[in-house]
C-alpha cells in the first residue's frame, strides 16, 4: 500500500484526514461486528507492512490498520510528502471546533474521545472511510451519525460505516461532547460533505445521513469513489472523510418559559389543564451574552396534545407592547422557521426586569386537544428555542393532562371451588408492582438520562 499513501487526499485532504498524531482510541470507543466462523470476536489489525506483504489476504475490510512505528515509512517516502492518516484507524470519528473558511477541519489534528464544547460555536463532526484491502471494492458501502435525543450535560455523537461484503459489515466509533451545563446537538442542516481524491472541494450528502438514535437508522446514506454508488476500491488514494456541523444548544437563562391556565395570572413552570382547556405561554428572551444582538429568533415546538390557537402570537419589547403577529409572520410553531423579535437588544441590565431593552417576550395560548393522550396522566413538555448571534438556548414548560378512559364492568363468572392447597411455611415473594403511574405525552418524555426531544427538526435551526 505504500505506493498509494503519497497526498492520499490530494493537497486538500491530506491535511484534512490526516495528521501527524493522534490521541490513542479509549477500547470500548469503536466496536465492530465480526466474525470468525460465525463467532463474535475482535476484527483483526494491521500495520501498513502487514498488508503490503498480504497478511491480510483477500479480504475486504475497513479501518483496520494500527501503525505507529518509526519506520512504517521510509525516509525517502516522508521527505516526499507520504503520510499515514491516523495511528489507529478503528478510533474514525472525531470532532474539532469549525473555523470559518475550514470546512473539513484540515488546520487541527484528529481529536480524542473528548471535545468540551462552548456556548456560539459550532464543531465539525468527522467520520474517516478507509477500504484496507489491497484494490477490491467494497460494496453497498453507507455510513451514518447518530445524534442524542436527550438533553444533558454529555452527548455521546456515534458514526457508523457499513458495507454488505466486508467482514466486518459494520463498524462504529464515538465522540462525546460534554459541558458543564445541560445542552444537546443541534444538526446544521445541509453541511453533510463527504471529501475524497475526487471531490477534494467536498460532496453534499443527504441529511439523511444524520439521525436520532433509535434502532433501524444505521445503514445511513451511500458513499463512493467518484459517484455514490455504494462502491469504493481499496487503498488509501480511495479513502475519504465525512463531514457534518452540530451546535450546541443550551438550555439557560437567556430563554425562560412559563405557563398558565387561561384567565388566571400566575406564570408557572407547569400547570395542571382538562382536554378542551385553553393554556397561555410566555417565553423571555434575555441579552445575556456580551455585545448587542440584533435578529433574534424564537421558535416554539407544541408537542401532540396541544393545538395553537392562530391568531395569538404577541410581543412585547422595549418598543412593543404586546402588539400581536401579523399572520404572515408568525412561525412560532413553524418548523425551523419561528419569529423573528428583531433587535437590537442591549446586553441585559440586573436592573432590568420587564421592560428594558435586553430582553423580548412573546405570548401565545394553545388548546388541549384529544390527539397522542394516553389513560392517565400526561405530561406534554413545550420547548421553547431562542437563536441570535450565533448563540442557541431552550427552555421548556410543562402542561400536565389526565385523560379518563371508561373500562366497561365484565360480565361475572361462575368461580369454580378451589381445590384446598397446603400452607406454606412461608408467603412467596411476588416482587415489585409495576405500577404505571402518569405516561409522557407524545411530544416529549422524561428520562433519567434527560428530556427526551421527540421529534429533532423540530428544534433544528
Amino acid at each position: 500500500m505504500n505506493k498509494v499513501l503519497k497526498s492520499a487526499f490530494g493537497v486538500v485532504a491530506a491535511a484534512a484526514v490526516v495528521g501527524t498524531t493522534v490521541i490513542p482510541a479509549i477500547v470500548t470507543a469503536y466496536g465492530d461486528n465480526y466474525k470468525e466462523n460465525g463467532v463474535d470476536k475482535d476484527r483483526p489489525i494491521y500495520t501498513v507492512a502487514d498488508i503490503d506483504d498480504g497478511l491480510s489476504g483477500d479480504k475486504i475490510f475497513f479501518n483496520s490498520i494500527v501503525d505507529t512505528t518509526e519506520n512504517a515509512l521510509t525516509k525517502a517516502q516522508k521527505d516526499a510528502g507520504f503520510v499515514l492518516p491516523m495511528e489507529d484507524e478503528r478510533n474514525f470519528v472525531s470532532a474539532l471546533p469549525s473555523i470559518e473558511g475550514d470546512k473539513y477541519g484540515s488546520n487541527v489534528k484528529w481529536n480524542g474521545n473528548d471535545i468540551v464544547v462552548e456556548e456560539g460555536k459550532s464543531y465539525l463532526v468527522r467520520l474517516y472511510v478507509h477500504n484496507n484491502s489491497i484494490e477490491k471494492v467494497a460494496k453497498d458501502v453507507k455510513v451514518s451519525i447518530q445524534l442524542p435525543n436527550v438533553v444533558g450535560t454529555t452527548q455521546q455523537v456515534e458514526g457508523y460505516i457499513n458495507s454488505s461484503n466486508a467482514n466486518p459489515s459494520r463498524y462504529w466509533d464515538y465522540v462525546n461532547f460534554t459541558s458543564d451545563r445541560n445542552f444537546y446537538l443541534d444538526y446544521v442542516e445541509g453541511s453533510a460533505t463527504y471529501y475524497n481524491n475526487i471531490w477534494k472541494d467536498g460532496k453534499q450528502l443527504s441529511d439523511a445521513l444524520v439521525t436520532n438514535k433509535a434502532a433501524d437508522t444505521y445503514n445511513g446514506v451511500a458513499l463512493g469513489y467518484d459517484s455514490l454508488n455504494g462502491e469504493i476500491p481499496g487503498c488509501y488514494k480511495y479513502s475519504g472523510v465525512v463531514v457534518v456541523k452540530v451546535k450546541p444548544v443550551f438550555e439557560d437563562t437567556t430563554i425562560q418559559k412559563t405557563v398558565r391556565l387561561e384567565g388566571t395570572k400566575e406564570w408557572k413552570k407547569s400547570v395542571d389543564a382538562k382536554i378542551g382547556d385553553k393554556v397561555e405561554y410566555q417565553i423571555r428572551y434575555s441579552n445575556v451574552t456580551a455585545s448587542e444582538t440584533n435578529n433574534v429568533i424564537i421558535e416554539d415546538s407544541l408537542p401532540q396534545g396541544l393545538k395553537y390557537v392562530a391568531g395569538t402570537t404577541k410581543l412585547f419589547n422595549a418598543n412593543l407592547n404586546w402588539a400581536t403577529v401579523s399572520a404572515a409572520t408568525d412561525k412560532l410553531t413553524t418548523v425551523g422557521t419561528g419569529v423573528n423579535v428583531g433587535g437590537p437588544y442591549a446586553v441585559l441590565n440586573v436592573n432590568d426586569v420587564k421592560n428594558g431593552t435586553g430582553s423580548a417576550f412573546v405570548r401565545f395560548t394553545a388548546e388541549v386537544v384529544d390527539e397522542g393522550l394516553v389513560c392517565g396522566t400526561n405530561r406534554l413538555i413545550n420547548w421553547a428555542k431562542a437563536s441570535a448571534a450565533g448563540y442557541a438556548t431552550q427552555n421548556s414548560a410543562d402542561v400536565y393532562v389526565v385523560k379518563k378512559c371508561d373500562t366497561p364492568t365484565p360480565t361475572p363468572t361462575p368461580t369454580p371451588t378451589p381445590t384446598p392447597t397446603p400452607t406454606p411455611e412461608e408467603l412467596p415473594s411476588t416482587g415489585p408492582a409495576a405500577v404505571v403511574t402518569g405516561v409522557m405525552g407524545a411530544g416529549a418524555v422524561a428520562t433519567a438520562a434527560g428530556y427526551y426531544i421527540a421529534s429533532r427538526k423540530q428544534l433544528r435551526k
